[in-house]
């Protein structure tokens, strides 16, 4: 489980083509400071498996479903990448509850520089449409941020310099995808509350259910 904070851009040192998946090898001396065999770490939002690890870099196996579901299949030698580490269960949650399960891919469609910030408008698959809400949480990139305005095809949100900085976020140009994670308390409510499901309690007779839809 992360938390959406990134803790380091890192880059992409080489990536090699293995048939039906990848072995990806990343540049990152704060997240692999202790990392072993068997660790997580999110790579652009994406949890990935640490093969190896030394030298501030270590590698990860990306099967084709990944590839296929995210954006790391348009990734190469030199490109940046967020990466965090998992969160420490008691430490603080900076940003919300992030699984590293990407649900799809969006494309930054445009940057409007503000004085202090940008507002940035992403494309939206319409079928994750109904879990983005005005001021709730989305992952971008795997970057935790509030949503600014939800729309059916697009949301936005504003980066502060911070992000900006130390971030894909700052460097992505209008046309480049972006891989998105929902807020996965918000599918969880419409799984219990979706058609024929009731709400147990009460008299043990059938509960209520509306479509969370």
């Amino acid at each position: 489980m992360f938390t959406g904070i990134v803790e380091e851009l890192g880059e992409v040192v080489a990536v090699e083509n293995l048939g039906d998946s990848s072995r990806f090898r990343l540049r990152g001396p704060v997240v692999t400071e202790d990392a072993r065999h068997g660790d997580s770490i999110a790579v652009n939002g994406v949890c990935l498996t640490v093969v190896d690890a030394g030298d501030g870099e270590f590698t990860a196996d990306v099967m084709a479903e990944t590839l296929t579901r995210s954006s790391l299949g348009a990734l190469a030698a030199g490109s940046p990448v967020n990466l965090e580490r998992p969160t420490v269960l008691g430490g603080r949650l900076g940003g919300h509850l992030v699984q590293g399960h990407v649900d799809g891919t969006g494309v930054i469609r445009e940057r409007t520089p503000g004085e202090h910030w940008e507002l940035v408008r992403v494309s939206l698959p319409p079928e994750l449409s109904r879990y983005v809400v005005e001021k709730g949480s989305i992952t971008v990139d795997g970057v935790s941020l509030t949503v600014v305005e939800a729309g059916e095809e697009h949301f936005t949100v504003s980066l502060i310099p911070t992000t900006l900085d130390l971030t894909t976020l700052g460097r992505k140009q209008p046309g480049d995808p972006v891989n998105l994670e929902v807020d996965v308390v918000a599918k969880y409510v419409e799984r219990l509350l979706g058609p024929g499901r009731t709400v147990p309690g009460g008299d043990g007779g059938p509960g209520r259910a509306e479509a969370a839809r």
